[in-house]
């Protein structure tokens, strides 16, 4: 007889010492975040060397469109995430099942949703964002083929989040490593048709991704099963999968706000890419190289932000506030010196490396370093800011963050962005950025310290199916008197 798979050791958050779990938590992370951003800065490469600017700017526009649609399905799986931390933390298997099958039933059928309207739209959504007219062909092909593989890619970040709420950061990792592998592998042979396969130009690129996210999500579910993992669903389970209405009310009203801040950050975002393309093409490219460069920048942020809002979760779901802040005040250490060490690098090595992707004579180069210059420093702001909203979400408390967020991205950044442009040009844009971080900051600190999110009670519902079924099939109790005859 096979030896059944054993079922890896998920980490428990909620002991040990504090500091060195939250890292060794974070540091696969961390790992996953560099190889999702090296993939995507190999993958502009390829697309800058080979195709020129005015694709390096198509690809730019369609990557802030995706992080839209990927806000209106994301809130769901990060409420769902939640839940399955504390039920973790709770000890309750079941819950964590029930409120991880929910999630997936409701996230797949809005990211078809939203793929197959992304796709009909995709050229409406580009004339709002003013896409320079040499760009606009490019970045439609580039877009419809991203919304096709909107429904695994979204599968593929679920099943990971769920994972790293249940306390296991390594299987990400390795799943998330492949994907990014085979995307930067095939990126080549799609755009320039190595081998048997035909020249795709832009459009390669957009399959790579493609086949690299369905590849790996297919490879992820069948490690999931094969190994036993406790968020996999059996028999009677695969129920879970179509939501139940108390569910549904729990995870869409804190996935709603949640995906709302995405939203948030994501539309203005979109307002940003549209005063940069109003600069011209060659401003255009700088900022999305610069963009590339910022996304490592946000890496350890990121990562810290989520290990901090899993481990959290698992803390308050049993009961151990004494650790919460803790847990707050080692999340915005490891993000200061971490982040502000990638700042120092990526200020002191930017020529060299935005060189990779516009070529050392490019026009695009000295404005994106004067951009670097300007607003990078401001993302060790950003990290603190994660820190804290990863704490306050991770017991329920949704609505504050969303209301700073729109403060300081709207308000603040674009409309300090538009109000000095007039007076002081393109760098009115560029230090937007840092002011808001710093207005996110502040507020996030007041509310940490005087808002009511500790009050928050977040619970998986019942379920009600059992609950019928145990209804149904109680016994009488003995010696019940029936008519006779």
């Amino acid at each position: 007889m096979a030896t059944p798979p054993t079922r890896p050791v998920r980490r428990d958050l909620t002991t040990g010492p504090i500091g060195t779990t939250l890292l060794v938590f974070a540091l696969p992370t961390l790992a996953s975040n560099i190889l999702q951003s090296l993939n995507g800065s190999i993958n502009a490469i390829w697309v800058g060397r080979f195709l020129g600017e005015d694709a390096l700017a198509a690809t730019s526009n369609a990557n802030i469109i995706m992080f839209l649609m990927f806000g209106a399905v994301f809130g769901f799986g990060m409420a769902a995430t939640i839940l399955v931390g504390q039920s973790f933390g709770r000890h309750d298997l079941e819950g964590a099942r029930r409120a991880f099958g929910s999630a997936i039933g409701l996230v797949f059928g809005a990211a078809t949703i939203v793929a197959l309207l992304g796709w009909m739209f995709t050229p409406a959504i580009l004339h709002l964002l003013a896409t320079p007219g040499d760009a606009l062909p490019l970045a439609q092909t580039y877009l419809r083929v991203i919304f096709i593989g909107l429904p695994p890619s979204m599968l593929l970040v679920l099943l990971m989040m769920g994972l790293r709420g249940a306390g296991d950061s390594m299987t990400p990792l390795w799943f998330g490593g492949l994907s990014s592998l085979l995307d930067a592998g095939l990126n080549p042979v799609f755009i320039l048709g190595l081998g048997p396969i035909p020249a795709m130009g832009i459009g390669g690129s957009a399959t790579a991704t493609l086949i690299a996210n369905f590849t790996a999500c297919t490879a992820l579910i069948a490690y999931i099963y094969a190994r036993d993992l406790p968020l996999r669903l059996r028999r009677q389970e695969w129920r879970y999968l179509l939501p139940e209405r108390a569910l549904v009310r729990t995870i869409v009203g804190k996935g709603l706000p949640i995906g709302a801040q995405m939203l948030v950050m994501s539309t203005a975002g979109l307002a940003m890419i549209g005063l940069v393309n109003r600069e011209g093409v060659v401003t255009a490219a700088a900022y999305g190289v610069t963009q590339q460069l910022w996304a490592y920048v946000q890496m350890p942020a990121m990562a810290i932000g989520a290990a901090v809002s899993a481990m959290a979760a698992q803390n308050i779901g049993a009961g151990r506030w004494d650790r919460v802040g803790q847990i707050t005040a080692s999340g915005i250490l490891y993000n200061t010196v971490l982040t502000g060490g990638m700042v120092i690098v990526l200020l002191i090595f930017d020529r060299e490396v935005m060189a990779l992707f516009l070529g050392g004579h490019s026009a695009a180069l000295p404005i994106a370093r004067h951009i670097q210059l300007i607003a990078t420093w401001g993302f060790i702001l950003f990290g603190m800011t994660m820190v804290m909203f990863g704490v306050v979400r991770a017991n329920g408390a949704v609505l504050g963050p969303l209301v700073i967020l729109f403060i300081s991205m709207y308000p603040v950044r674009i409309g300090f962005a538009t109000a000095l442009k007039p007076a002081i040009g393109a760098d009115a844009l560029w230090w937007s950025f840092p002011l808001g971080s710093m207005t996110t900051l502040v507020l996030a600190g007041l509310f940490y310290r005087y808002g009511r999110w500790r009050n928050e009670v977040l619970l998986v519902p019942q379920d009600e199916h059992a609950a019928i079924e145990t209804a149904h099939s109680t016994p009488e109790p003995a010696g019940t008197l029936k008519p006779a005859g």
